[in-house]
This record gives C-alpha cells, structure tokens and sequence, in this order.
C-alpha cells in the first residue's frame, strides 16, 4: 500500500517490492466474495484468507498461520447471517481490516486481533472466551477496541469510547493500528450511508483519527484517509484538484527523466540505491496548488531515493548537491532530528538545467518501512528480551519503546477531565498540535526531558514535571536567564522551575491565557473554580514604590585623609570593608567614596575632580544597599525583613518596586556590626522562598 500515490496501479515503480515479488495490489473494496468461507480441509487454510496470509508471509517468511485460520473461524462463525449496510457478509469486514494491516507488515498477534476485532462488539463471543482461546494479549486489543455501549453512556458513548482506546493504546499501541485500519475501510465503504452520517464520521476522523495515524507515523492509512475525508467533506476542492491532477496525466510528466538523472549520478559515484517517482496523493496536490498557485509537471510527485545504510543518505545528498543546484530553504534533516512520530529522511530540492525543481526524499529502506507503516512496522514492541525479564511482575505496566511524550502526556491528563465534553473538546485541540520539542528540566537535583507541544510556555513545563504541585510555581530559568512563566519555550531549551514553599500559594488566572498543554489548562481551572476569589482578582493599578526609610547615614566607617572633611559614602556602589576605594573631593567641600572598580571613578578623573586618600577604620560598623529579586507573593517583605533581623543586622531603608509580570525588586540600605557577615546576610536573604537573587547595588 503506497502512503502517496493518487494512482497506484498506475505506477508501479512506488511500490517496487509488490512488483518483484510478482503480486498485484488488491482492492479491498471488491473483496466481499473471496469472504465466504468456501470448502476447505482441516489442514490447509479457507480460501477468505488466502490474501491475508500471503501479504503476511511477504513480511514474516516464518509465521505460524494456524492461529489465523482459528481465529478467522470464529469469526466467520460469529458474523455469519450479518450483513454490511453495502449488502455484502459481514465478515468482509474483519477481513478487509486484516489484510490493510497485513500488508503494512503487522505481526501474527495484530492480525489475529484484527480479525476477532468485532467479535465481542456485535456477537455473543465474550472476552473470556477470546482469552481462553487466544491468550490475554489478543483479549486485551480485542477488549481496547471494542466500543462500550451506548445504552450505558447515551450521547457520550463516542468520547468515552475513545478514551478507553487512547488508555488501552498507552499500554499497547497495536489497539490504535486496528482502529486506524477499521475507519480506513469504513471510509472506503461510507458511500452507502446518508450524507449527513458521511459528514459526522469524516469530521471524527479529519480532527481524531487523521492526527492520531500522523503522531502514529502510519502515513500509509493518513494519507488515504486525508482524501477520503477531503473528498466527503470538501467535495467542491475534491473534484477541481481531481480534474488539475486528470489534466497533468495527459501532459509529459517531466519527474521520470529527473528520475533517471538521479540514477545516472548516484552510479556514476558508486552508490547502490533505488530511485522511484513518488505521486503525491489528492490533498498533497491541492495544498501545493494553494501555497504555488500554478503548478507544473515537477510539482504533482516527489523523487524517492532508498538506500541500504544511514551514512548512504548523507552520500546521495552530497551528489545531488553537487550535480544539480540545490534549493536551500528546502533542506531538511529528519535523520539527525528524527520526527516525533519516528519519522526519519532527508528532504531536498534540486533545479534541473530545464528549469524544473524536483523534490526529493532521502531514506533507507528501514526508514522507509517505518514512513510507510509507523508503529506497525515495529512488530511486536513487548517482546521480552531475556528470560529475566519474562519473569518480571505481570501487573507492571510494560514499557513500551514507541510511545511518544505526546501519548503520556494525552494518558495523564485524560484522568483529570471531569466529562465526556471536556475530553472530547480538550482530545481535539491536543491533537491540532502538530509539533513538537522537547525541553531539559533542571532542578537542582535531577536532570532529564519534558516533551511538550510547539508554543508551551514554562507554565507548561511546570504542570507536565510537578503535576498540581506546580500551582505554587513562581518562576523559572530558562537556559540560565530569569524569565516569566508566560515565555514561551524552544526545542532544546533548559527549565530550572522554581516553587514557592508557601502552601497557600496559587495559579493566576491570566496563566490560562499561556498555557497550551490540557494537563496545565485542566488543572489551573480546577483550582480558579475552587477559589472563586483568586479567579476573580484583577491586576491592581501600578503603585507608588513602598519606601521605608530610617536614620539617613553618612561616610559609616570610611575616613578620608582631608581635616574636618565631610564623607559620604557613594550610592551607586555602596562600598563597605574591605573594598578597595578611592575618594574625591566634590562641591561643598565633601569627600564622597568610591569602590575602585565603580564607573564614576574613571568620570571623576576625567573631570578633573581632586582625588583624596581613604581608608577604613579598623572596628566602626558598616553600611550597605543590597538589591533582592524575587517573585511576587503574600508576606515576602516580612519574610526578607525577619531573615535580615536574624542576622542582626539593622534595616536603615527599604524600598519595593511595583511587580512586573509576577517578578518584584526590593533595596534594602543595612547596617551591619561588622563587614564579616555580609556573605552570611546575602545566603539568609536568598533562602527565602521566592528570592532568586541578592546582590550589591
């Protein structure tokens, strides 16, 4: 099954694999009388699933098909006298679904899965007797796709059955292959159903199940079910980009001379690789034509190029660089910075010498398989490796090495939506989100990732690392720079969050316009509606800075070599033993001091100011302006004034600056009894919760 091609059996060089083995794609649609289950011996297979089991050979050489012809058995058995609303038996059904996933290379287990995947739904087969025959891990896919029942949930049948599936996914993504599968073939055969019904079932699929299969990486069931969709819900666009792509089948397609181009270099430089035309599919070429206007021939396909080893991927780049004129801003590296949904390729455009620009796609044939089919392509993903790990605790959740943050994330905050609607509405936007980063958190203790979608801000990043304990988040660092909690972050970014110890402190309401991630969205609104009074506060009116002044000081223990010299000590570097200083003499007769490093120093002398020897005395008390940097909560400047107290040092002025986006400044002039103790003072000054900063003014 080709991911892209608008018309395979057209172009058999998209699927060079079905032509060497001698094959021919089938059409699912046409398959309801290979269905009926025909005489057969207990020893050789039914006729039905003859097509299954040799797409299924193609990728398993060695599988053993007898569990398929029992499981087909059963449900030949199960649906026998159902018939499909086109007319056709039932069992049509099952088996179409099967041979879709046979042909993407699904392993034994899916397809026995598949096959049984409406058995307990729509028949008297239970659970239990799907276990008994089957073993508990096809009962447990066969459980995850089975619908709950409608008499049970009413209109919320729908959403609830997709979080059962999502959940059931979490722990075994061969669930969601199935169901991908299973609306494939119900598209293909919707025609038979009222209009409106199509338009419900193709919107599901446009905002769920499409955006599922793309995060799944199964390009080969998204692409089709993107025209399928295009097609009922667009059916305006669907004819004119049908009738552009009509137009261009009886011009000359300019692509397979660039094709065989392609080749001649890639030969001459000694590469082994195979090069194919890859026609884009219906909504492909419709957003091309809406971002190009026009198009020409070079525009309707891709080149393909596979190769056996990654380094061959970089080889071919460098010929096609090299012998054609490469197309810059095309350039695009999914081997280095793999997909989130385990995409992997290289992307290009060359101009021909007539004037074409021919895309091309770099792969291996590995990368390829995985483009094509995803997460199915990985076979099973539970497999145990070593004995040891057979004998691990059954009731642990097993690892899964294909699931995606973008999936855990779905996973936990799916238990805190309170109801089907919220879900539901929440599901979609989630799913809306079409990339992703990953950040490195940092906290101190621990270093690791956070997945999150393009555009989280840190309020993101908080919720998806602390859960509710980030409510009292106050701040964040972000690759070492203070920011507020509404910057929004880059791939490859570094999060230090900082928590408030306070028990009482809470979200704002203006985080809701930062977050993006449901868990974060969920969560702040949970707690507003507990606390109707925080969601109801407004930003108050910038103020006036608090000041807090007491005795004004002078030049504290510095003494200048001047009789009778009024000292003053300076208040843009508050020096203080044992700074190196230098005085001036200034209007008034004044001494005023300066450390030696401060940029009014170089001022003074080069106005000519006379300079006047200082020293400090040996035991005379010191003062100090200290600048305090913190995040804005309840009872901070009593917190910091009783840390300074602690250390018996007293407060001669404070001043405390209006808040700007949560963060807050306080300058506090001390004095100290001795200079000693100012490392001390500035350590105690920063252990207060929401203090990010001390320094000297």
């Amino acid at each position: 099954m080709s991911a892209e091609a608008t018309n395979p059996e057209a172009h058999p060089e998209a699927r060079p694999e079905l032509r060497r083995r001698g094959r021919t794609r089938l059409d699912l649609r046409r398959l309801g009388r290979a269905a009926l289950l025909g005489p057969t011996s207990r020893d050789r297979l039914p006729d039905a699933i003859g097509h299954v089991a040799e797409a299924h050979r193609a990728h398993h050489p060695d599988a053993d098909l007898s569990i398929l012809r029992r499981a087909y058995l059963l449900a030949e058995t199960s649906h026998r006298g159902q018939m499909r609303k086109s007319g056709e038996p039932y069992i049509t059904h099952p088996l179409a679904v099967t041979l879709i996933l046979a042909e993407l290379g699904a392993e034994t287990t899916t397809l026995t899965a598949s096959l049984l995947h409406d058995t307990v739904e729509d028949t008297d087969v239970t659970l239990d007797q799907v276990r008994a025959e089957f073993g508990d891990e096809v009962c447990f896919i066969v459980d995850g796709v089975t619908k709950v029942e409608k008499i049970d949930y009413g209109a919320a049948a729908e959403p609830e059955t997709f979080r059962k599936m999502l959940v059931a996914t979490g722990n075994d993504v061969r669930v969601m292959s199935i169901k991908l599968a299973d609306r494939l073939h119900n598209m293909r055969t919707l025609g038979v159903m009222r209009p409106e019904k199509q338009a419900r079932i193709a919107k599901v699929t446009r905002d769920v199940l499409i955006p599922l299969a793309e995060r799944l990486g199964v390009q080969a069931l998204k692409t089709e079910l993107e025209d399928l969709v295009f097609a009922i819900l667009h059916p305006e666009e669907y004819e004119s980009t049908r009738a552009l792509i009509a137009a261009h089948a009886g011009e000359r397609d300019p692509l397979p001379a660039i094709a065989d181009s392609v080749r001649g270099v890639l030969r001459d430089a000694g590469i082994a690789a195979e090069v194919h035309v890859r026609p884009r599919h219906f909504v492909s070429v419709h957003r091309i034509a809406r971002t190009r206007g026009e198009l020409r021939g070079s525009d309707f396909g891709r080149i393909l190029v596979l190769v056996g080893e990654n380094a061959d991927c970089y080889a071919v780049l460098g010929e096609m660089h090299t012998c054609f004129t490469p197309v810059v801003s095309e350039f695009k590296d999914f081997i280095a910075a793999p997909k989130f949904n385990l995409y992997q390729s290289l992307h290009t455009a060359v101009a021909t010498p007539e004037g074409y620009v021919a895309e091309v796609i770099v792969r291996t044939r590995q990368m390829h398989r995985v483009a094509e089919a995803g997460v199915v392509a990985l076979g099973n993903p539970y497999t145990t490796a070593t004995p040891d790990a057979a004998a691990s605790d059954p009731d642990e959740e097993r690892v899964d090495p294909t699931r995606p943050g973008w999936l855990s994330r779905l996973l936990d905050w799916q238990q805190s939506a309170p109801d089907p609607d919220t879900f539901w509405t929440v599901l979609r936007a989630e799913l809306a989100q079409d990339r992703e980063i990953t950040v490195f958190r940092d906290d101190g203790s621990a270093t690791g990732t956070i997945s999150l979608p393009a555009g989280a801000s840190c309020i993101d990043a908080a919720y998806a690392q602390h859960g509710e304990a980030a409510h009292g988040c106050i701040g964040a660092r972000v690759n070492g720079r203070l920011t507020s909690l509404s910057s929004p972050l880059s791939d490859g970014d570094t999060v230090q969050l900082l928590l408030a110890q306070d028990a009482t402190s809470g979200p704002a309401a203006e985080w809701l316009d930062h977050a993006r991630t449901p868990a974060a969205r969920i969560a702040i609104s949970s707690w507003l509606e507990a606390h109707p009074d925080r969601a109801m506060a407004t930003t108050s009116a910038a103020r006036a800075p608090l000041s807090v002044v007491g005795a004004r000081g002078g030049g504290g223990n510095a003494v200048a070599d001047l009789p009778d010299a009024t000292v003053r000590l300076a208040g843009c570097c508050t020096p203080v033993p044992p700074d190196a200083v230098a005085g001036f003499l200034v209007r008034g007769g004044a001494v005023t001091v300066h450390r030696i490093h401060c940029a009014a120093v170089a001022q003074m002398r080069a106005v000519g100011r006379t300079s006047v020897a200082v020293h400090w005395r040996a035991t005379a008390d010191v003062r100090v302006t200290l600048l305090a940097e913190s995040f804005g909560r309840p009872h901070l400047l009593a917190d910091l004034t009783e840390a300074i107290a602690r250390e018996g040092v007293e407060v001669v002025s404070a001043t405390v600056e209006p808040p700007v986006e949560q963060r807050v400044r306080h300058s506090y002039t001390l004095q100290l009894p001795d200079a000693a103790g100012l490392p001390a003072l500035m350590r105690a000054m920063r252990d207060v919760p929401g203090v990010y900063d001390v320094s000297r003014v």
